[in-house]
């Protein structure tokens, strides 16, 4: 299998979201903002529990890249890049997840 990551993926949805190219998905999406790219990211995780809950292993497989690639549309609209998600999940690695969702619900 050819060796394909999500900074491959991030890459291609920056060069196609200045692209123009009325045939591609990911400039419409960036054309229409995050309203509709985030409404995308909605409906792909959740037929993606859908999938997951019917057992239906093809469908997790298909609605998770579609879950994946419009994550990463959210995320370059907003101006975060998939660095800064893992720079944050490294982060996490060092408290047990007990701690660290205790340290996000902390009155501000």
């Amino acid at each position: 299998m050819a060796s394909f990551s999500l900074s491959d993926l991030e890459a291609t949805i920056r060069e196609r979201a200045r692209s123009g190219d009325v045939e591609s998905w990911t400039a419409r999406l960036f054309a229409k903002g995050m309203d509709k790219a985030a409404q995308k990211l909605g409906e792909e995780a959740v037929e993606t529990v859908i999938a997951a809950v019917k057992g239906d292993t093809k469908g997790v497989i298909s609605e998770s890249a579609d879950l994946l690639y419009h994550w990463l549309v959210v995320l370059a609209i907003a101006g975060v890049s998939l660095d800064d998600v893992l720079a944050e999940l490294e982060r996490r690695t060092g408290q047990s997840g007990v701690a660290e969702k205790a340290s996000r619900s902390q009155p501000g």
